[in-house]
């Protein structure tokens, strides 16, 4: 069960990152919520778990995300939350995760969510699928070194104006809360390399009418 020593460190670096303005959580209101970032060894090196949300879902419908949701009064907390809700989004069997530390809390405004990120180790990874298709339509273990090539990282902007960090990985366009948490968690393992940062691009029409609804 041994951690690996850059997940170690991306852990301790990741507790300590101080939270963008624009994702620090109010005095008081919104749903108390996690997201488990499960890294793992595959055949490519180190990978990380993602879903891509049912396009039919209510809120960040059709994006990709890691695996999470609300807090319940039974999970006692963010860390169980995460694993049962990734056991409930995916099948992953929670026995086969380490939890390495947690992320400060981010607010999520669209939602009104408060969000504890969970950093996990899956030491002994097993089969995952979407395991509820009324929420997820698919599953994708990626690697690292996708996220990290520069060819597959840019920034999109909303037409709001902002713009954040994406990555077009697997087929899928990882913006908004995901991109933002892996940026800032890449940046602190140490595998980062350096990536055009002045391509900007448009989030796509469909894109924003979806995350809109």
């Amino acid at each position: 069960m041994e951690v690996p020593g850059w997940l170690e460190t991306l852990a301790r670096r990741a507790a300590k990152a101080p939270v963008p303005p624009m994702l620090r959580p109010p005095a008081s209101g919104g749903r108390a919520a996690a997201v488990l970032l499960l890294f793992g060894e595959g055949p490519l090196g180190p990978d990380v778990l993602l879903i891509q949300r049912s396009r039919r879902g209510r809120l960040h419908a059709g994006q990709p995300a890691f695996p999470g949701g609300g807090v319940d009064p039974v999970d006692g907390g963010p860390v169980a939350a995460a694993l049962r809700e990734a056991r409930e989004e995916t099948g992953l069997d929670p026995a086969g995760v380490h939890v390495v530390g947690t992320m400060p809390e981010l607010y999520v405004s669209h939602s009104h969510n408060r969000v504890t990120p969970v950093v996990g180790w899956w030491h002994t990874p097993c089969a995952v699928h979407a395991a509820s298709p009324d929420e997820v339509e698919s599953v994708e273990r990626v690697p690292v070194a996708e996220l990290v090539d520069p060819v597959n990282r840019l920034r999109l902007r909303h037409p709001s104006g902002y713009s954040g960090p994406a990555f077009r990985v697997r087929g899928l366009l990882v913006w908004g809360f995901t991109a933002g948490v892996l940026d800032g968690v890449l940046a602190g393992s140490g595998f980062e390399r350096p990536w055009d940062r002045s391509r900007v691009e448009d989030i796509p029409p469909d894109v924003v009418n979806l995350a809109a609804r």
